[in-house]
């Protein structure tokens, strides 16, 4: 299968191989076989249509599914799922882009590049600006309406 990366690729496991261990390329690398291990690559990870890894966790550059990935994906600049791709698994980048029919199971994390801890920014941008503090506004009215007093003669009470 040819390459669908770009730029310097320097390892592929093509269609029909097995590799088990560690894998640490400096470039990029394709998977067109079956991958079990530890993989690593500085700039970007394509698992084709054929392709299957099993890892703790994939981290690069860039990381393409089209084929089945079991484990985590850390990418440093951006995810790519294609329509084929499976993933059981987390993802955390920046960016993540999705074709309709992928299958994924498990959480994701987008941080948009923002280096501030996303629960972090997302609860600043909910509370940003005006706030209404309904209770507080409830009791204030309260307090404007008379109380009712019930005399002890009062002649709707036997």
């Amino acid at each position: 299968m040819p390459p669908k990366i770009e730029g310097n690729m320097n390892s592929t496991i093509g269609e029909g191989s097995a590799f088990q261990g560690k894998f640490f390329v400096h470039g990029s690398f394709q998977v067109d076989g079956k991958f079990e291990g530890e993989i690593r690559t500085e700039e970007h990870l394509y698992v084709g249509e054929t392709g299957k890894v099993k890892t703790e966790v994939i981290r690069a550059k860039r990381v393409t599914v089209a084929g089945v990935v079991l484990g985590d994906i850390e990418a440093i600049e951006e995810v790519k799922l294609l329509s084929t791709g499976r993933v059981l698994g987390n993802i955390s980048a920046p960016q993540l882009t999705m074709e309709p029919g992928v299958v994924i199971k498990g959480s994701i994390n987008i941080t948009a590049g923002q280096k501030k801890d996303v629960d972090k920014l997302i609860e600043d941008a909910f509370n940003a600006g005006p706030t209404i503090n309904f209770d507080q506004m409830f009791d204030e009215e309260r307090k404007k309406i008379p109380e009712l007093k019930v005399e002890k003669n009062d002649p709707f009470k036997k």
